[in-house]
């Protein structure tokens, strides 16, 4: 009995310190996009499935999954994470953008792997990781 109490509270605890980290850990989605076949869209979704505060940029101002996907190079603050979705390509004319952002952590997903913008980053100190939003997600690794 003793023992099932123990591994309830400390369950506990770990919950309460997710949501804090969670309540901390604002994600840019960028490359967003409207189509429900891309994996830009499903990161909004599960995302916002797992409580994370959500901003988005794509090519287009519109809302998905109750998120306004913004355009350009809005001011934002408070980004923790910043997602890739864009091709490498696409990236060159957002990366002083992104790095100005100053987040804790970029994630490149397949695709958008872009070795320069990961050598800058790391060289500002930010943690740079070539992975999966969506599995990283699903796995409890975000």
């Amino acid at each position: 009995m003793k023992v099932g109490t123990l591994i309830i509270i400390e369950c506990l605890s770990i919950y309460n310190a997710t949501l804090i980290t969670i309540d901390n850990m604002k994600t840019l989605v960028f490359g967003a996009s409207t189509n429900p076949l891309r994996y830009s869209y499903l990161a909004i979704e599960r995302l916002k499935f797992y409580s994370h505060k959500i901003t988005a940029i794509g090519g287009r101002e519109v809302e998905v999954h109750g998120v306004q996907i913004l355009i350009g190079h809005p001011e934002i603050e408070g980004i923790h994470t910043i997602t890739m979705y864009m091709g490498k390509a696409r990236q060159v004319e957002h990366e002083n953008y992104l790095l100005g952002l100053q987040p804790k952590r970029i994630i490149f997903n397949p695709g958008a792997e872009n070795k320069s913008l990961y050598n800058r980053a790391k060289a500002q100190g930010i943690d740079v990781l070539e992975a999966c939003t969506l599995v990283m997600l699903n796995t409890g690794q975000y």
